[in-house]
């Protein structure tokens, strides 16, 4: 990207707080001269992550905004906060319970419309079809679909960007380091889909009770190991 051209493009992150958020503001910050973040507020079980990416906006200076769509998403683990994570989930067995239906769909429709209010026809997300839990709306043909529809609806060029798509868990670690948000990821973002930040491990905060953990722990793991954190 030119310097020419970074002066005059703008992005709009869809940030929870979380790893994969966190390392994609940095991505953005790096390629886009403006940046702004949107996270939601959907009755996940660990809302905690909204007050992460607040500090974490704040520290790297950038807008952040919270809607909040409490009550549109359900059937997950996430939003029915006795389920089991562990568990699989009660109508797609082949999925976790952890599975929110329809919750990037909502998410990016409503980013692109805050995004077109502001001028911004760039998106970007931590959606990865790689290393992850097995959702369906994480997919490449799903992001390509949502992009093409999103820029028909609207009727301008709308570009959703997720350069997490084709990396390992521990290749997102490597990316975090090169950016140079190695230690925001790993002290301030939050994974846990317990919501818990009571254990301090070499990887961040939370507990290895669940999924969302276990694979950050796993991901870290792996990328010390080949030296790339």
């Amino acid at each position: 990207m030119s310097a020419s051209s970074k002066r005059e493009t703008k992005a709009l992150v869809l940030f929870s707080g979380g790893q994969d958020s966190t390392t994609c503001l940095y991505w953005a910050l790096r390629d886009f001269d403006s940046v702004e973040t949107l996270g939601f507020r959907y009755g996940q079980k660990h809302a905690v992550e909204i007050e992460q990416a607040e500090k974490i906006a704040e520290m790297a200076g950038v807008p952040f905004t919270v809607l909040d769509v409490s009550g549109l998403l359900s059937m997950s683990s996430l939003t029915e906060h006795e389920k089991d994570s562990n568990e699989p989930h009660e109508l797609a067995p082949e999925l976790p319970a952890s599975f929110v239906p329809g919750r990037n769909a909502l998410f990016l429709t409503t980013a692109a419309s805050f995004a077109y209010t502001r001028g911004i026809h760039d998106l970007v997300g931590g959606m990865c079809q790689t290393d992850y839990s097995g959702y369906p709306d994480c997919r490449r043909d799903f992001i390509d679909a949502t992009e093409k529809s999103l820029s028909l609806a609207l009727d301008v060029p709308v570009r959703i960007h997720t350069p997490l798509m084709d990396l390992t868990k521990a290749e997102t670690w490597k990316l975090a380091n090169e950016l140079g948000c190695l230690e925001v990821v790993r002290e301030m973002s939050h994974t846990d889909y317990n919501g818990d930040r009571s254990e301090r491990h070499e990887w961040g905060y939370g507990k290895l009770d669940n999924p969302a953990s276990i694979l950050r722990a796993k991901g870290y793991a792996e990328a010390k190991e080949a030296g790339w954190v």
